[in-house]
């Protein structure tokens, strides 16, 4: 089914490939986002915190009706440029993150964000909110949480004609590494609590 921006351009999630991909640790042959749903659903039975994947509010535009009990979309809009893909709470701190993937070795391609989720990481901040990405690194298969206020760094460093990437170095150095578990697969509260402590620790610095 196609699907397209408000500006009538199509969807390609060049991030988020449809198709799942295995992997030699945690979930087997679930994509990241499959990963971070099951880990949602374990912190939300375990009373950690609440967050889920945000829905994406479409346009729907054409409907085939193959019988009078079956309705088949052909062809739908988004109706608003899509944010960040996670939300909700943790020990009083709202949480608002990306997932992202990338088959590079030496650096993450900022071509894979789009300028409105950039400027919704830093209207969050704004606010006091904990934002991250998770970024797996595919072929290294590396795990990390990566504070969005870094990544604005680099984003803007990219429109004043610097680097179009983060180098892995620097994620590595000002991001937290995780450790996929059994359960949760992506045990991201770990750099949550990691995140949590670094503005602690600038607040009273």
């Amino acid at each position: 089914m196609p699907i397209h921006y408000p500006n009538g351009k199509p969807y390609q999630d060049v991030a988020q490939p449809a198709a799942p991909r295995p992997v030699s640790y945690g979930g087997r042959g679930m994509t990241l986002e499959d990963e971070l749903n099951q880990s949602n659903q374990f912190y939300r039975a375990a009373n950690k915190a609440v967050v889920y994947k945000k829905p994406t509010p479409l346009q729907i535009v054409k409907v085939d009706y193959p019988s009078r009990a079956q309705a088949v979309v052909k062809e739908a809009y988004f109706k608003t440029p899509s944010t960040t893909d996670y939300n909700g709470v943790y020990q009083g701190y709202y949480l608002d993150f990306d997932a992202k993937e990338t088959k590079n070795k030496q650096s993450f391609p900022l071509k894979n964000f789009h300028p409105h989720q950039v400027a919704h990481f830093n209207a969050c901040l704004a606010q006091a909110g904990i934002c991250f990405v998770v970024i797996r690194f595919v072929t290294l298969r590396r795990l990390f949480v990566y504070p969005a206020s870094a990544l604005n760094r680099y984003w803007q460093a990219s429109l004043a004609d610097g680097r179009k990437s983060i180098p892995l170095k620097e994620i590595e150095t000002h991001g937290f590494e995780l450790h996929p578990k059994l359960q949760p697969p992506v045990p991201y509260l770990d750099g949550v609590d990691w995140l949590i402590a670094t503005k602690k620790g600038q607040t009273h610095g």
